[in-house]
């Protein structure tokens, strides 16, 4: 039986893919104090739903080789947001448009105890 790899050493590893995959726009967002649920939130974008869709996949699958188990994924049917959840780490994956919608960076930054961008 394989050890969960910890929080850090997750974001590594999606950090690494996404550079890999030529995701845009990645943004990563402590949430250490400020979530119970996650350490880390992972905002990235896509050009395309096909690109959405290859990089929320490689990310998945590197996850697995490094023995996350009972990953949650979320959207790859549509491929305009895919949600991959490991537990430390959250991963969101958009097309642009869908992105600037949404603005997850803004609605968990903004306020006085928002949580760090780094």
């Amino acid at each position: 039986m394989t050890a969960q790899p910890d929080a850090d050493k997750t974001l590594k590893t999606i950090l690494s893919r996404l550079d890999d995959m030529k995701a845009e726009e990645t943004v990563t967002i402590d949430l250490r104090g400020k979530s119970a649920y996650s350490d880390y939130m992972i905002v990235t974008s896509g050009r395309a739903n096909r690109h959405v869709g290859a990089i929320a996949e490689n990310v998945a699958k590197a996850l697995k080789e490094t023995g996350i188990k009972n990953i949650h994924v979320e959207g790859l049917p549509n491929c305009d947001w895919v949600l991959i959840d490991s537990g430390d780490v959250i991963l969101h994956v958009f097309r642009p448009e869908v992105r600037e919608f949404y603005n997850l960076e803004r609605l968990w930054t903004q306020g006085p105890s928002g949580a760090k961008v780094i």
